[in-house]
C-alpha cells in the first residue's frame, strides 16, 4: 500500500511524489490526528476497461482510494503510476496542465474531498 501525492509544480506541470511515512503507528503523537474533510464520495465505474481521460486537473484537493479495479495516472514528463486496491492518491494538482487517468476493469473508488 502506497500514498502518492499528485501536485502542480512551479513549472505549471503535474508531478507525482511518493509520501514516505504517510501512516502513523499506534501510540505515536499523530496516530489519531484528524484531517478535515468535506464528505465522502463512493463511485462505481462498470466496464471501465482501458478507458482514458483527456488532460485534466483535480477538481479539488482530495484523497482518491481504490477499493476495486485499478487506475493509472500519467503526468506531462511521461511518468506513470498505477494504483491498485488499497493505494491512496492525494490529488492536489488543481491548476496547470493536469494529468491523464486510465482505468482498468470495473472500479470502486472512494473520494474524500479535503477541507
Amino acid at each position: 500500500m502506497a500514498v502518492v501525492r499528485l501536485y502542480s509544480g512551479p513549472d505549471g506541470q503535474s508531478h507525482l511524489q511518493e509520501v514516505p511515512e504517510a501512516f502513523s503507528a499506534p501510540g505515536t503523537p499523530d496516530a489519531d490526528a484528524l484531517q478535515p474533510a468535506k464528505g465522502i464520495i463512493f463511485r462505481r465505474s462498470v466496464g471501465a476497461a482501458a478507458t482514458a481521460s483527456e488532460w485534466h486537473t483535480a477538481p479539488r484537493r482530495q484523497y482518491v482510494i481504490s477499493l476495486q479495479g485499478a487506475f493509472e495516472i500519467e503526468v506531462a514528463d511521461g511518468s506513470k503510476r498505477r494504483f491498485n486496491p488499497g493505494d491512496v492518491l492525494l490529488a492536489e494538482d488543481t491548476s496547470g496542465q493536469g494529468h491523464l487517468t486510465r482505468s482498468f476493469g470495473d472500479r470502486l473508488t472512494v473520494f474524500i474531498p479535503l477541507a
